[in-house]
């Protein structure tokens, strides 16, 4: 299998319980993940190097999750080819102005973005970006849909 590897930004340390639920996800499908805090706004210049240059660091796709005026994702996908998968993280008003910061790029730079708190469906989006052309991930994320589907009719 090929080796993947996943970026997980965030943009303070009080979203990662969140976005560990990300990287537990993808360590059960066997992806490396490497996280890190970079915030849009108190570290700029840090978090567009970072996008600028997670190609070349042997990132296939970015997971960024951020709270409030929650920017980041949006900086990721403008400085980076990579697919930026937006977690917007509740951390005031119940997570509609992160869902609505992250969701509402302008055209010409998508941000793919999850539920409030999705950490667990980026990873799997994630996954399935990665499983294009990787049958063995392929084969692992369709028994993932299998054991989640015995689990739902359990009960």
């Amino acid at each position: 299998m090929t080796k993947h590897r996943v970026a997980i930004v965030m943009g303070s340390g009080s979203d990662r319980p969140v976005m560990e639920k990300a990287g537990k996800m993808l360590e059960r499908f066997g992806i490396e993940s490497d996280t890190r805090v970079l915030s849009a706004h108190k570290t700029p210049d840090l978090a567009i190097e970072f996008a600028e240059t997670a190609a070349d660091r042997g990132f296939s796709v970015i997971i960024a999750g951020a709270g409030k005026a929650a920017h980041l994702a949006g900086v990721m996908a403008a400085k980076s080819l990579l697919p930026v998968i937006g977690v917007p993280i509740a951390a005031s008003l119940d997570g509609m102005d992160a869902l609505l910061a992250t969701v509402q790029m302008p055209t010409g730079i998508p941000v793919a973005t999850v539920a409030i708190d999705g950490g667990n469906n980026a990873a799997l989006l994630a996954v399935a970006i990665l499983a294009v052309d990787d049958d063995e991930l392929t084969a692992k994320l369709r028994q993932y849909r299998k054991e989640l589907a015995a689990k739902t009719l359990a009960g």
